[in-house]
């Protein structure tokens, strides 16, 4: 019974994880697409029409898509999928062969697993408070 009078702010929590979500992961899309912020992980803004290029447009737009709360679930799952792609093919495919390679604290994999997770989350949940698509949704039933 305690733990039930935490339940009713469920769908605020969700939202603040999309929404922190959203800005720590559109940070990685900036850095790639504008050298924004600039952590010195990449020496000159990636070309487009490369893997690290279309994930700066997906990290970027995406991760907008997902903060806004605005066509969720769809992004959500695509990002799940890219995030599970980058795991594969960077961290645990550049680093098999290695010692300790498959660990993802040792091929620097983990924030990959977690964004795809927390994605696969998202798209399950819902966007919960605070988005567009819930407002959207709720106009929709007072109209019918």
């Amino acid at each position: 019974m305690r733990e039930d009078r935490f339940v009713r702010y469920a769908p605020q929590i969700l939202g603040i994880l999309r929404i922190m979500t959203a800005l720590l992961y559109m940070q990685h899309g900036l850095q790639k697409l504008f050298k924004f912020p600039d952590a010195g992980h990449h020496p000159e803004p990636f070309q487009i029409l490369t893997l690290a290029g279309i994930a700066g447009i997906l990290e970027t737009f995406g991760g907008l898509s997902v903060l806004l709360g605005l066509f969720m679930r769809p992004v959500a799952f695509v990002l799940c999928g890219q995030m599970a792609v980058a795991y594969f093919l960077v961290h645990l495919g550049n680093n098999l062969g290695r010692p300790n390679g498959i660990f993802p604290v040792v091929n620097g994999g983990d924030l990959a697993i977690l964004f795809c997770f927390v994605f696969l989350y998202l798209f399950i949940a819902g966007p919960g408070a605070f988005s567009i698509d819930g407002r959207l949704s709720a106009k929709k039933g007072e109209k019918s």
